[in-house]
């Protein structure tokens, strides 16, 4: 069965790219969040860096693909401002494109694979990249959300997410500070966060023009979900 591991990064808008009806409803919440009106915008703050985990206020800035078989992929990442680019790392490669670009190439790639390999795509990388799709008027190759138990009979794509079985679907736990970077300090895996990037440095990161190492950090986190997938497989995936 041909796999496939996903991740993708995403980088949010600035207050000042929302249009006032979007503003007066994030005033709202402020407002709604706050003690006193002296916390009113610091919570405004705190709703704007949360602006990267939503379709509606962010976009796709990297796509990652790996195959875990043949440790081969692909990286397509945005590079706003600069000419097209073409290079090989890893066995991986990376091609600079738009977002409707990635979005459309990524829905191509999937179609040749049957199961696919997340850590909290369930929740993020695939709804994100579906509305972003639908934004762009672009369709899915592919239900990737279908399907969420590992046994399940059902007909469609497997979509593993590991977040899903290493937390036994939400049995235990909850998702407080059960983040890829601690699962695998716990199983001895290197962590892609342990270079001191996160997903919350990647908006700055894109606005600062560091395109390339925002696709390294994508590449770090393919090669850890493979290697925690890995490690799922042989100790519980029973």
């Amino acid at each position: 069965m041909p796999r496939l591991i996903l991740d993708i990064e995403t980088a949010g808008k600035n207050l000042s790219d929302l249009d006032e009806v979007s503003l007066d409803y994030i005033n709202h919440w402020a407002e709604n969040s706050a003690d006193n009106p002296e916390d009113i915008e610091s919570e405004v703050k705190k709703i704007e860096e949360g602006f990267s985990i939503s379709p509606l206020t962010a976009e796709t800035v990297c796509i990652g693909l790996l195959n875990p078989d043949t440790k081969k992929g692909l990286v397509y990442y945005q590079a706003p401002g600069t000419e097209k680019k073409e290079f090989e790392e890893q066995g991986l490669k990376f091609i600079t494109m738009t977002e409707p670009e990635m979005l459309q190439n990524f829905w191509e790639q999937v179609k040749f694979y049957d199961e696919f390999i997340t850590f909290n795509g369930r929740s993020f990388d695939l709804p994100f990249l579906m509305l972003r799709s639908a934004i762009h008027q672009i369709r899915p190759s592919k239900n990737l959300l279908s399907n969420r138990y590992v046994n399940s009979q059902f007909k469609g794509a497997k979509h593993i997410d590991l977040l899903d079985q290493l937390q036994f679907y939400g049995a235990t736990w909850g998702k407080r500070g059960y983040n890829l970077h601690m699962f695998c300090q716990a199983f001895n895996i290197q962590s892609p966060k342990g270079k001191g990037v996160s997903g919350a440095h990647v908006k700055d990161m894109f606005q600062a023009g560091q395109y390339e190492d925002i696709a390294r950090y994508n590449v770090d986190d393919l090669f850890a979900t493979a290697a925690l997938y890995d490690y799922w497989q042989k100790y519980l995936n029973i």
